[in-house]
């Protein structure tokens, strides 16, 4: 895209970005998938998708390689009118690749191909060309903090978004199978929050925030895409909040949001769906959330778009490819008791 100048934006968006395979095959074993269906993926890209097609304007900052596969990514955000100006190519580096089958409800394994991959080398000065200061929100993923030199990029696009009233928000975005220690997760994230006003993430992944003992995670046979991690989550929450942020977003699935705040806590109901596959149903609460608050809604309506978000894409194959839009989304709140 072009013409960046004098642009605003409601949402930037910045870390990982990937091919998604998903099985075309759903209910097989992983050995005896036939083929698969091609889809753009990565948190803070499937987020930036969704809320685009919510009506809002917004870009994203990712790193691709010189490769087909990068071509494919870009080709995808640019027919969405999400922002790419701002997105570098990574000679010498590979745009990444996820694989998935999808057993429903509860089997989904998963396989990551991030060797050498492009977009953990986003720089500084990437993030120097990002105009996060016109921007009503910033958001990233805790994977960005896995490794350098993304991990010190993103710290300095928190701290410019922070300085400029830019509210920013973390989708933590636990994937033990990234850190040489998962506990090393926790301590990054701990060390982020003092730049961060809104956290989002599952009980597993809060409870990853205050890992001490690796014995505290257990993986199931969805692999890294539903990794438990046992804990106490209202405590974790409780320390959290002391920390920078000023609310948690704890999502529970089919049982919605709890939004805890220093001193109150809203509960924002889920919508019950059959579900097809959970992969990317975050991010799409993420979207749906993001769009929310940055039209201005109180917390409960704005987890509730989350939450109705996240539900229609549960009932789907892929997720970038498949968030709804702004009529889409309202049209299924009132088929399901409004809000």
């Amino acid at each position: 895209m072009t013409d960046l100048a004098d642009r605003t934006y409601d949402s930037l968006h910045m870390g990982r970005s990937s091919i998604d395979l998903y099985a075309n095959d759903v209910g097989a074993e992983f050995v005896d998938i036939e083929s698969f269906a091609a889809y753009v993926g990565g948190s803070p890209t499937n987020t930036s998708v969704g809320v685009k097609r919510l009506g809002l304007q917004t870009g994203v900052l990712t790193g691709l390689g010189e490769d087909p596969v990068g071509d494919f990514i870009l080709n995808f955000l640019e027919k969405e009118g999400v922002e790419t100006g701002y997105c570098p190519r990574k000679p010498g580096h590979r745009t990444s690749a996820v694989v998935l089958g999808i057993q429903p409800p509860d089997r989904f394994p998963l396989v990551y191909y991030r060797d050498n991959c492009a977009d953990i080398e986003l720089t500084i000065d990437d993030v120097l060309k990002l105009p996060v200061e016109d921007s009503r929100v910033f958001q990233f993923a805790g994977t960005n903090l896995y490794q350098d030199p993304c991990r010190s990029a993103t710290f300095l696009a928190a701290e410019k978004a922070k300085q400029s009233n830019t509210k920013v928000i973390l989708d933590i975005d636990f994937r033990p199978d990234q850190w040489h220690d998962p506990r090393a997760f926790g301590v990054a994230i701990r060390s982020i929050l003092r730049l961060v006003d809104i956290v989002i993430g599952t009980e597993d992944e809060i409870n990853a925030t205050m890992l001490t003992d690796p014995n505290q995670i257990e993986l199931t046979h969805s692999q890294v895409s539903d990794t438990k991690v046992h804990g106490d989550v209202e405590s974790a929450i409780d320390l959290m909040l002391t920390l920078g942020p000023e609310v948690i977003l704890h999502k529970r699935g089919i049982e919605g949001v709890k939004i805890h705040l220093p001193s109150q806590v809203i509960d924002a109901p889920g919508f019950p769906v059959d579900v097809h596959n959970i992969l990317g149903a975050g991010d799409a609460f993420g979207a749906g959330f993001i769009a929310g608050y940055a039209k201005g809604w109180d917390w409960y309506k704005a987890a509730r778009l989350g939450n109705a978000c996240g539900a229609i894409v549960v009932t789907k194959h892929g997720c970038a490819n498949f968030m709804p839009t702004y009529d889409q989304v309202i049209e299924f709140v009132d088929q399901h008791g409004g809000w």
